[in-house]
């Protein structure tokens, strides 16, 4: 039996970027603890058995030390008050899909001539926030008092998605990467990312957060986009982030969602704190946290009380089950995956011949022929 030889410190590097213990792959690998140390090296096809299971090209354990892989972008998150070191690999494979996503719309902006996106880095940090906000919501045509109006959180995120995509963002929300089901994105790892250009501005939202939370989310990177600064973002909606332009992003999205002006006009100071964010969350389409932020932030609670408020929110909705099962309608659920905006010009471009059907195919996670006429057809790209 031909066996490879390759640097033990490779296999506890692969295996250890993934996140996994030794006991969860010695069922499929047996022989693992001796790869490890040394002692007996894998065959070609074991190991590139090995390589899938982890999900790192099968070319990096080959190499004579561990890689260092850092993000292609800024990174904002943080994990309590200390630094987040390593991405997982569904993180960093999730960012390569949406910079391939981004680079391909890019090409195909220039081809068909599409003008640049204007309000792209139209903002600094230095910004006043309630301008900038209002600028957000007039160039999406966004309405507070409509929100209001609408029946559900998941109604409230479902108009500001469309009004981002109206505007010229490509907005992709998914719980997985790829289309891969068995690779589910943590949210305590990274809640968005936003991937500035002026042709092919891109956002990214980890849908396995809960709906009110996927809002904040889309209207801070909506605010990365205005400051024209990409990063990966995991603050909680209610805390206030270390970094300044993540204070910023913060302070506009929430100006964006739950202006002080109007909190002011409905907030009931007779009522609890716990019950008054209840209310104001299902008034605004907000969650709870932003609620929280704003009553502190208009001055109407105190510091004591919002970091104890704070604490019983955050404990009461971890205790809750975050939602993104990522079932329901595949058509949509690939829409919502893509992005609207880009599966369009995706599968319009395809079927004009501009475009490979297996590159089509990658792109939008489809495997057949078939699947993609029908998703064509649900999107109304074709008859």
């Amino acid at each position: 039996m031909n066996r490879v030889s390759v640097n033990p410190e490779l296999i506890t590097w692969a295996r250890e970027r993934a996140g996994l213990e030794p006991l969860e792959l010695t069922g499929r690998f047996p022989r693992l603890a001796e790869w490890e140390s040394g002692e007996v090296h894998p065959t070609l096809r074991q190991l590139e058995g090995f390589a899938r299971a982890v999900h790192v090209p099968v070319g990096y354990l080959f190499l004579p030390a561990p890689p260092v892989e850092a993000l292609p972008i800024p990174d904002f998150r943080t994990l309590g008050d200390r630094d987040v070191a390593r991405p997982s690999p569904n993180l960093l494979d999730t960012l390569y899909l949406c910079q391939q996503r981004q680079e391909w719309y890019r090409d195909h902006a220039r081809l068909h001539g599409l003008e640049p996106v204007t309000f792209v880095g139209s903002a600094q940090a230095g910004s006043d926030v309630v301008e900038v906000a209002g600028r957000v919501r007039e160039t999406l045509g966004l309405s507070v008092a409509e929100r209001q109006r609408l029946p559900s959180w998941t109604e409230a995120l479902r108009q500001l998605v469309s009004r981002a995509e109206e505007a010229g963002v490509l907005v992709m929300a998914s719980s997985i990467v790829g289309s891969n089901s068995h690779r589910k994105l943590d949210v305590a790892e990274f809640r968005g990312f936003a991937l500035v250009d002026d042709l092919a501005p891109l956002v990214f939202i980890n849908a396995a957060d809960s709906k009110a939370a996927q809002m904040f989310t889309l209207a801070h990177e909506l605010a990365h986009l205005w400051l024209g600064e990409s990063g990966v973002f995991d603050v909680e909606a209610g805390r206030l982030p270390n970094q300044r332009v993540e204070r910023w992003c913060n302070r506009v999205a929430a100006e964006v969602l739950m202006p002080l002006e109007r909190l002011h006009g409905v907030h009931q100071p007779g009522v609890a704190v716990p019950e008054e964010i209840q209310r104001l969350a299902r008034r605004f389409k907000v969650s709870t946290l932003v609620a929280l932020r704003r009553l502190f932030d208009g001055g109407l609670i105190d510091q004591v009380t919002l970091w104890e408020c704070y604490r019983q929110e955050l404990e009461r909705i971890r205790a809750l089950d975050r939602g993104g099962s990522g079932g329901g309608d595949f058509y949509r659920t690939m829409g919502a995956r893509t992005g609207k905006r880009f599966a369009r010009a995706v599968m319009s471009s395809t079927l004009e011949g501009q475009t490979l059907f297996q590159d089509a195919f990658r792109m939008l996670g489809v495997r057949k022929t078939s699947t993609f006429y029908e998703a064509a057809r649900a999107m109304g790209v074709m008859l």
